[in-house]
């Protein structure tokens, strides 16, 4: 669904220009498409909608009323993941746009509707039960998770969908800096927008999402493991980056006992943790 077709297709060779966009001109799922039981959950049209704000609730690094173990795996030193500087970044509600590093978007609130709808469209039909778990989610939280899922699933597609064996590292090359456009307030297509739209809400880094990249590099040429450390190593890169993406969404409750760095490293092993049983799975199916 999203393979090298995808991305050497000419209409995406260069970004849109925010204000030529349109929806008969980018890609995505039509928003009439039916979804079994869950499409009772689907909004039924898209609605003129004002400006989302996002608040995001960090908690202070400092407090620590009670005293927590640090999540750490035999081997492995947490450092290795990068996450401390991950959260410095992530907890810091307006740092996307300093010294002008990346711009904020502005997008017709109609065209922003569908891109948000095509996303939950997407994630209903191919994870029904996260689907459903994010329906317990605000508004605006609900439609950052659904962007982020789209974002993922079409990552993974790359090197596990039905064009994985022709892709190449090059592909993957300008995937990421796909991404870095995004980032930067210059989405491809109507997906690629509601991404735009979230990092412009949320505190997002880029760090998880080029780790992710990284990780399915690591599916194009590897595919033993040698010891436990470097399979964890591929988890937290196709997996665990989830969690730190997911956090600065969800937020952090300020009275919150707990530190932030502990949050985002239950939120990293969570993720490996998944991924391993995933695998584990896999090998009794296979």
């Amino acid at each position: 669904m999203f393979g090298l077709g995808f991305l050497q297709s000419p209409t995406f060779t260069l970004p849109f220009e925010v204000s030529k966009m349109c929806p008969a001109a980018c890609f995505g799922v039509k928003p009439s498409y039916e979804i079994g039981n869950i499409g009772s959950f689907l909004p039924q049209k898209c609605t003129r909608s004002n400006s989302i704000r996002a608040e995001v609730l960090i908690a202070d690094p400092k407090r620590g009323e009670r005293v927590f173990p640090e999540l750490t795996i035999q081997g492995i030193p947490r450092d290795d993941f990068h996450i401390s500087e991950i959260v410095k970044k992530q907890s810091q509600t307006n740092g996307f746009f300093r010294k002008g590093s990346l711009r904020k978007v502005n997008f017709n609130p109609m065209f922003l509707e569908e891109a948000y709808q095509r996303c939950q469209i997407i994630c209903a039909e191919y994870a029904k039960t996260f689907y459903l778990g994010t329906r317990l989610m605000t508004e605006e939280r609900q439609r950052a998770i659904w962007a982020i899922y789209v974002w993922c699933r079409r990552t993974d597609e790359l090197v596990d969908g039905p064009n994985a064996d022709y892709i190449s590292s090059t592909a993957l090359d300008r995937w990421e800096e796909r991404t870095e456009d995004i980032f930067r307030g210059r989405p491809y297509d109507m997906l690629d927008a509601a991404l735009a739209d979230t990092v412009s809400k949320f505190p997002l880094d880029i760090k998880p999402f080029k780790d992710m990249i990284e990780g399915m590099r690591m599916d194009t040429w590897k595919s033993r493991y040698e010891n436990f450390e470097e399979l964890c190593l591929y988890c937290y890169y196709v997996a665990g980056t989830v969690g730190l993406m997911s956090v600065p969404v969800m937020g952090i409750a300020p009275e919150s006992a707990v530190s932030s760095q502990s949050i985002y490293d239950a939120a990293v092993y969570l993720g490996i943790g998944n991924q391993l049983t995933n695998i584990l799975r896999d090998v009794g199916e296979e």
